[in-house]
């Protein structure tokens, strides 16, 4: 209780912290600066996390037409893999100097008729690595091309590249780092490339690092010879354990949790990795929940909002589709800058910056379309442009983006490797089918009218003319109030007698056509609705 006093105390004073939550269903873990949500993360007990693990799977079929195969992994959705990552970079390098291959990117290049089915018969076994969880209908993408992270270094096996993160920019720390790699022992057959984490980092904690990876290597080696296809052969940590292993850089001052028993094993797991860092993981044992006393409960409210204000008085609207996220900007009530064009530019500059932010946190890929507010001024767009570029480069995901195109929009893609937060969170309403509209009641009216001409048509020689229709109250008002004259003169049409009854529980867009008597359902109330 005393560490945690101690903690109310020095809140404000922190920069940077992670907190994580811990409950019986859900992990999340929240990245705050400043107090504010930059990042958000969530895992479920009852969700298998697939991406990073590496698979022992079987080909089931190779497609010249989609120039990929499919692989059985053992999951229910069979993966996805392309002809040029089924051959790992090494090897593709090699073909290129026997001249099967021209350059590097042209490992991209179409495979003729039956090649790789040559070298990847069906049923033949394959080593390969999720890189993308199955999203919606799609399977997992994978690749052969294996990876596996550790705290400083990620280990590439079947790679003898050596190098250093782009990341890592100071050039005297760059020369260090690449002559601690050439000192490493580590076996010929691993790559190995060094985190951002690693720049600053003692060469005992390569070395430490660069055995622990060697360990999970051989057991990988151990499964692909004697465990059968397909199986799993090595599995990513839980997301505490990767937030530790990936965010716990110089600039974290503490991660925070609020569970005890994770708080002993992370804290045990850290003290293997940095004395430093064992003393920047706390507990939170307040009263309070851990998201409500961070303040990150109300921002995660406001952030998977449809509509989100700015700062400025400005907002944005975001509109998620399975493979296209559409934002449009909007001034709103801001009402700054000397000029029209100042106030637009403004607004555009911090919404620039929230996109980004609203990517990471809605973990939202595939293409983006941002419909900045219009700007003349060419100056003004390329300073749009780069603030948003800017603002990407804090994504772990990768991104793309475009300068604003003749229509005034930024064109940007951001990859996407699981469901997005929306997607996780939320399923399809029952009622308008994910669609977010109804029918309305005029649309129902005649389609009703227009549904009772034809079984009466049906039925012209049938002496039982009398129908029941049962609809949705917010329906039969309609019919009440505005088309009693129409149903009148359907009824001396076709010499019918109707009676409309209300039903609240059936759904707007549905109704039901019976005959009384024999209470024969001459239409059903589906109507299109599963």
């Amino acid at each position: 209780m005393l560490e945690y006093l101690k903690m109310l105390k020095s809140k404000k004073s922190h920069a940077k912290e992670i907190i994580i939550n811990e409950e019986g269903l859900e992990t999340r873990v929240a990245v705050l600066e400043e107090g504010k949500l930059e990042g958000f993360y969530v895992e479920r007990a009852s969700e298998e996390r697939i991406v990073g693990s590496i698979f022992k799977g079987k080909i089931q079929n190779v497609e010249d037409s989609l120039q990929a195969a499919f692989v059985d992994i053992g999951m229910k959705k069979n993966a996805f893999i392309h002809y040029w990552d089924m051959i790992p970079e090494d090897a593709a390098r090699l073909e290129a100097e026997e001249g099967v291959s021209r350059s590097r990117t042209s490992r991209r290049k179409k495979y003729g008729p039956g090649e790789m089915a040559k070298k990847f018969p069906v049923g033949s076994e394959i080593v390969v690595q999720v890189t993308k969880g199955a999203i919606g209908t799609k399977g997992p993408r994978v690749t052969a091309n294996l990876s596996v992270p550790g705290r400083y270094l990620v280990m590439m096996p079947g790679s003898r590249m050596k190098g250093v993160s782009k990341k890592i920019e100071d050039a005297k720390e760059r020369d260090r780092l690449k002559k601690v790699l050439t000192r490493l022992p580590a076996p010929p057959e691993l790559g190995l490339i060094v985190r951002t984490a690693g720049a600053g980092a003692r060469q005992v904690s390569f070395a430490r690092d660069t055995r622990a990876l060697g360990e999970i290597w051989k057991e990988i080696e151990k499964g692909i010879k004697e465990l059968p296809a397909p199986c799993r052969l090595y599995q990513e940590p839980n997301l505490v354990e990767r937030v530790v292993r990936d965010s716990l850089t110089e600039d974290i001052d503490r991660i925070v949790i609020d569970d005890k028993e994770e708080f002993n094993r992370i804290k045990d797991l850290v003290s293997k990795i940095s004395r430093r860092g064992r003393n920047r993981i706390k507990r939170y044992d307040g009263h309070v929940p851990i998201f409500e006393h961070f303040d990150v409960e109300r921002q995660l409210e406001s952030a998977f909002q449809r509509k989100v204000w700015l700062k400025s008085g400005g907002y944005l609207i975001f509109d998620e589709t399975e493979a296209l996220v559409a934002i449009d900007v909007n001034t709103g009530r801001h009402k700054g800058g000397k000029t029209q064009e100042e106030a637009i530019l403004e607004v555009n500059l911090e919404a620039a910056d929230e996109v980004a932010r609203q990517l990471r946190l809605r973990n939202v890929g595939g293409l983006v379309i941002i419909d900045f507010i219009d700007m003349k001024s060419r100056r003004h767009q390329n300073a749009v442009y780069r603030a948003l570029r800017d603002a990407v480069k804090r994504d772990k995901a990768r991104t793309n983006v475009l300068p604003v195109s003749d229509l005034g929009l930024v064109e940007m893609t951001r990859q996407r490797a699981e469901e997005s937060i929306r997607a996780a969170n939320f399923t399809d309403c029952p009622y308008c089918r994910g669609r977010g509209v109804v029918k309305s009641a005029l649309s129902m009216s005649v389609e009703i009218q227009r549904r009772l001409a034809q079984v009466m048509r049906a039925r012209k020689n049938d002496g039982d003319r009398a129908l029941r229709i049962t609809v949705n109250p917010s329906v039969l008002e309609r019919l009440r109030s505005e088309d009693e004259d129409m149903l009148v003169e359907l009824e001396s049409k076709f010499g019918a007698q109707l009676a409309f009854v209300s039903d609240p529980n059936i759904h707007v867009e549905q109704f039901r056509i019976v005959q009384p008597n024999t209470n024969e359902e001459l239409y059903p109330a589906s109507n299109g609705q599963d």
